[in-house]
């Protein structure tokens, strides 16, 4: 019973609240990564992880927080998205399910800054709504938590996790 309300819950609404921050703030919580963090351990512990697999998950996130803090110190990306990525790489760990992650953020990503790219040529920011005239704003950057958060719920629903939850 804890499993499943630990996998089901936490993973799921970090992802959902990480794409909805950085939609109407620009911005993602650190908080949302400590927990991520933090769940994981008793997470996979619940799962019965096997130490060394448990070892690769530390090792694939630490890898994705230097490369994407790297990123970040070269201004090409935003320091949540950066942790943001290195939390949900620690709960895919070395397996296909990073590299669905990395490759469907890229793609939702992608498409997300195509379409504020063109709406921003076509509309102005004065709806009156805060956040959606920040999204028009040709200076503001893209929320990247949103493709970040959408991917993760992606992978997550077709992962160990998901069948471990319900099995």
């Amino acid at each position: 019973m804890l499993t499943t309300v630990l996998l089901l819950t936490v993973f799921p609404f970090a992802m959902i609240y990480s794409a909805l921050t950085d939609l109407l703030e620009m911005k993602i919580e650190n908080r949302v990564m400590i927990v991520l963090a933090a769940a994981f351990v008793p997470a996979a512990y619940l799962v019965g992880m096997p130490w060394p697999t448990f070892g690769g998950h530390l090792l694939v996130g630490f890898l994705c927080l230097s490369v994407t803090f790297a990123m970040f110190a070269a201004g090409w990306m935003g320091g949540g998205d950066a942790k943001l990525i290195a939390a949900t790489a620690l709960w895919f760990g070395p397996s296909m399910l990073s590299a669905e992650y990395l490759l469907f953020s890229a793609l939702v990503g992608g498409a997300l800054t195509v379409t504020l790219l063109v709406l921003r040529g076509h509309f102005l920011p004065v709806t009156g709504v805060e956040f959606v005239d920040r999204l028009m704003e040709t200076e503001t950057g893209v929320p990247y938590g949103i493709a970040l958060g959408a991917a993760g719920l992606y992978v997550y629903s077709d992962s160990f996790w998901l069948t471990a939850a319900l099995g």
